[in-house]
């Protein structure tokens, strides 16, 4: 990427992930501007917060509305995007599937529209994507081959069968899982990549993609319900109560530090020359739902965890990557592990309260 490249627009650049990269962008480009709608399920109050570096223009407008493109592409060039801004409830995209459609995928065209529309196509588009775009993945079978077993629908989850007998989950990576969403928020994010990619082929606009696994650190929201088990288990520990455990505890996720986020994102949006496909942002270690409770429950000295077999619809069994090709590729190794990290947010938590 050009070193002429000078400006950089964050779409959702005042979320958790957002704040958190925002010094790092503040430090490398010009000017950086965020664009958030300050959604109140995020936002407990509509003010620019205090994590977001004092560098950072923040524009109050919905993504998937052209007058706010209009208005800002009027004045502002951007070098770089960062496209952040997502309805990322797994859940709730269930039962509020066009909300997430709207600002998932409208949203991504309505900006890649403007762009064009005011001819502002920047050198690269960096897109914070989604592990839940592989769905439940691949499994491998007795003989070691990888198979795709599909979702677990309501049947299978109120049999209490959890797994796919007869198979073993895998870790996900671009190079060997192939995209298999089980949620409207994983198949919108999909959407997102596919849109993206293919504007930007057309446009001679660099692109990047960037899956995330589940983030997790200071700055997190602690108000909105679908923000993560990480910070909801946290509270729960706090107050002394226990800390209820879904399924038979051992689902799996792969929980990744915000700062070690940030770094990759930062990586991602001035390395030379970025791969084709999309790289696994994650520890690399796979944590089940369980040990990550006992984790909290002995940090607080609260009551052990309780499986209740309760289950969400959508949810995966097993969400954790292989990170060797961004390693590699980007320069990048997420450096904080889960206890030091659960530790970090934990005295965060307690300073806030």
């Amino acid at each position: 990427m050009s070193e002429a490249a000078r400006t950089c627009l964050v779409t959702g650049g005042a979320g958790f992930i957002g704040c958190a990269v925002s010094g790092q962008l503040a430090d490398h480009f010009d000017t950086v501007v965020a664009l958030d709608s300050l959604h109140p399920q995020v936002h407990a109050r509509p003010d620019r917060p205090g994590a977001l570096d004092e560098r950072v223009e923040l524009v109050v407008g919905d993504v998937a509305d052209p007058r706010a493109w209009d208005q800002l592409l009027e004045r502002v060039r951007p070098s770089v995007v960062l496209h952040l801004a997502a309805e990322t409830g797994t859940a709730q995209s269930l039962t509020e599937s066009t909300r997430h459609a709207r600002v998932n995928v409208v949203g991504t065209t309505e900006m890649l529209d403007a762009l064009a529309r005011h001819e502002a196509v920047p050198d690269r588009i960096v897109l914070s994507s989604s592990r839940a775009v592989y769905g439940e993945g691949a499994w491998a079978d007795e003989s070691g081959e990888l198979t795709y077993p599909g979702q677990r629908g309501v049947r299978m989850l109120e049999a209490a069968q959890w797994d796919f007998p007869g198979r073993t989950a895998v870790p996900v990576s671009a190079e060997r899982v192939r995209p298999s969403p089980t949620s409207v928020y994983g198949a919108t994010k999909l959407a997102q990549e596919h849109i993206l990619g293919s504007w930007c082929l057309a446009m001679g606009a660099e692109h990047v993609v960037l899956r995330l696994q589940n983030v997790y650190g200071p700055g997190q929201s602690l108000t909105n319900p679908y923000t993560g088990i990480v910070p909801l288990f946290a509270q729960l520990a706090r107050d002394g109560k226990e800390i209820p455990v879904y399924e038979d505890g051992q689902i799996i996720r792969d929980f990744v530090y915000i700062d070690d986020v940030a770094a990759a994102i930062s990586r991602a949006l001035v390395v030379a020359e970025p791969r084709e496909g999309p790289y696994d942002v994650g520890s690399g270690e796979g944590t089940s739902i369980l040990d990550l409770a006992a984790l909290v429950a002995h940090r607080y000295g609260a009551p052990p965890p309780r499986i209740t077999g309760q289950f969400r619809n959508g949810d995966v069994r097993s969400a954790r990557c292989d990170v060797s090709t961004t390693v590699a590729a980007l320069g990048w190794r997420p450096q904080v592990g889960l206890e030091d990290g659960l530790g970090r947010l934990c005295d965060w938590i307690d300073a806030s309260r």
